[in-house]
């Protein structure tokens, strides 16, 4: 016969199973901010060094190609950490033997998706007004107020990783000379962290 504290802790498991997304994979957010990092990276050569043999200055086509790049590579690492993630939950789903779409996951999709769309919307609003140092401050606040959004239907660890995002957009959209950087910060270094720290303590 089962004892009251383990009939007690398996109808709460059954409950957060039911209410709250539990695939979520650390590894994806490892390789998630992997795939941020070399996107920056590349991004910071070329908008600083465009390959110009003389001098610094580019002209209006280099500019325009430049952008083109960074708007594909944000794709590029957009649907690659997305791709990653659904692959990554859904094993971790099938070796756990849980059900991967759930109603919890799907309000958990909406509830990250609908800022994240949002701030994609007003990124190219932005570009298309010109204001390309507000882009990366923009994504991280979004991104952030999404990943908020979300932790109500996952582990609560993931609102950790929102203010991660939050703080240095916030940082960014004031100080815009270093929005690189921390775009770089937050997609990249703390995505490896989040994901290293999430494997330890829930995938192993």
């Amino acid at each position: 016969m089962k004892k009251p504290e383990q009939e007690l802790a398996e109808i709460k498991s059954m409950m957060e199973r039911s209410t709250r997304f539990l695939s979520l994979s650390g590894l994806a957010g490892i390789l998630a901010g992997i795939y941020a990092l070399l996107a920056a990276g590349q991004a910071y050569l070329w908008i600083y060094y465009p390959g110009v043999p003389f001098g610094n200055r580019i002209s209006l086509i280099q500019e325009e190609q430049i952008l083109n790049k960074l708007v594909s590579t944000a794709l590029l690492v957009l649907c690659l950490a997305v791709g990653t993630a659904w692959f990554l939950s859904r094993r971790k789903s099938e070796q756990k033997a849980q059900q991967f779409w759930t109603p919890a996951g799907r309000r958990f999709v909406l509830a990250l998706f609908i800022p994240v769309v949002a701030g994609a919307a007003f990124c190219l609003a932005l570009t298309v007004q010109g204001q390309f140092a507000l882009v990366a401050p923009t994504t991280l606040i979004f991104y952030g107020l999404g990943l908020l959004n979300a932790s109500h239907f996952t582990m609560s660890d993931i609102r950790y990783l929102g203010f991660g995002q939050l703080i240095p957009g916030l940082f960014a959209a004031f100080f815009p000379h270093y929005g690189l950087l921390l775009w770089a910060f937050g997609f990249g270094f703390l995505h490896i962290i989040y994901g290293t720290l999430m494997y330890l303590k829930y995938d192993r």
